[in-house]
């Protein structure tokens, strides 16, 4: 048999055996009756799938379904349906149609325990509400991080919860447009923005580890978010953020580790309804290049019982303004001066933090680049042995605790 003939053979036999291995499955999810549960054997199925009634299916782990590059592998446009223990993979890579490994167009559903690998997007809710997404695995497609699809992505959806997923190399986890939804003791790797908000009001974020992601969570126009008892480390770069907020009001922000990233807390207009103020307390800043920094000198926020603990710079105002206008009260900072003589816990005087040669680099953010450089490290020195200049005050804590809090 010449070489020619024998790779046409085994072409064919390894045709014949993908067909053999991949089952079709939406017949047998057409057979199952409404309210009734699909036990799948295990092996390899064949999607896309649609999914029109209220029905469980389970691969009890050992359950395999790929769309083949084609579509979502599953979509649920029913309420009350149930996905548990599946390996959902191969999906195809049209961002227009948001191929995902689970596409959900309904109320009510659970999607828990499955592994989505090599699905563009993970899991896609488009006005649907009081689902839960739990205890999945998931990864996008191996492609670079700006055309990846979302983990997670929910749109005009509420109430829904999402629940200690594992999330790794995905683009984003966005909520937009949607309100109430709890996303609580998630895992999130190697993406772009661990959790984005984008119009998303009164939503809860609890217990999460948002780990070398580009941007920890970023809210945008969302008022009243609840984020507590979350770490977030390794954000990074150029535009790396621990929490960033943009226009956004009635924002709680308490008892989280932020750790490690280019900046702990980024804040731009907020809150922007000033009556309405964003409330930080009892957070841990610690090994940041910035721990707080203002785009502009704002007002009308609340800095309570922080720990400020070794940041290259603790605040920053861009513009080189100022932070006086904001309450800062009872925080730890390791930069303090002075004594706690009455033992009361508190410092005997307040803590007042000054620019100095930062003031260059805060009025000109190109010049931030020098910042740990010796010239301007010995400049620093200089500026505060002998000031060319009256330093700008950044800001005042009137009783600065003198122990740092332990998480």
């Amino acid at each position: 048999m010449n070489s020619g003939r024998a790779a046409a053979l085994l072409l064919l036999v390894a045709l014949a055996a993908d067909a053999e291995e991949r089952r079709p499955l939406q017949e047998l999810i057409d057979a199952t009756p409404a309210g009734g549960e699909l036990q799948l054997e295990a092996g390899i199925y064949a999607g896309p799938v649609v999914v029109r009634k209220p029905i469980s299916i389970d691969g009890g782990g050992m359950a395999t379904v790929d769309a083949g590059g084609q579509g979502s592998v599953f979509v649920l446009e029913t309420n009350g349906a149930r996905l548990r223990g599946l390996t959902l993979r191969g999906s195809g890579e049209n961002h227009d149609t948001l191929d995902a490994g689970v596409q959900i167009r309904g109320d009510h559903n659970i999607v828990e325990d499955n592994q989505i690998e090599d699905c563009l997007f993970g899991v896609d809710l488009a006005q649907s509400d009081e689902n839960t997404i739990r205890n999945n695995r998931i990864r996008s497609k191996d492609l670079d991080l700006g055309i990846r699809g979302d983990g997670i992505r929910l749109w005009y959806s509420q109430r829904n919860q999402i629940l200690d997923n594992r999330i790794e190399d995905v683009r984003d986890i966005v909520v937009w447009y949607s309100g109430e939804n709890r996303i609580i003791g998630n895992r999130v790797r190697g993406s772009r923005y661990a959790l984005h908000f984008m119009y998303a009001k009164r939503n809860e974020v609890e217990d999460n580890d948002y780990r070398d992601n580009m941007v920890g969570i970023f809210l945008m126009y969302s008022d009243d978010v609840r984020i507590r008892r979350n770490r977030i480390v390794g954000a990074q770069g150029a535009t790396g953020m621990g929490v960033g907020f943009k226009e956004s009001s009635g924002v709680v922000l308490e008892e989280n580790e932020i750790v490690y990233c280019a900046k702990g807390i980024y804040l731009d207009i907020s809150p922007y309804e000033t009556d309405r103020k964003n409330r930080f307390e009892r957070n841990q800043l610690a090994y940041n290049g910035v721990g707080v920094m203002f785009h502009s000198q704002w007002r009308g926020n609340l800095f309570i019982d922080n720990d400020f603990v070794d940041n290259f710079t603790q605040v920053a105002v861009r513009g080189g303004g100022h932070a006086m206008a904001h309450t800062w009260r009872g925080n730890y900072w390791d930069d303090y001066q002075g004594f706690d003589q009455d033992h009361d816990g508190l410092g005997d005087r307040p803590h007042r933090a000054f620019a100095y040669s930062d003031r260059m680099w805060m009025q000109l953010p190109a010049a931030a680049f020098f910042r740990a450089s010796p010239v301007f490290e010995a400049l620093d020195f200089l500026d505060r042995l002998a000031p060319f200049a009256d330093p700008l005050q950044i800001l005042e804590d009137p009783s600065p605790r003198y122990e740092p809090r332990n998480l």
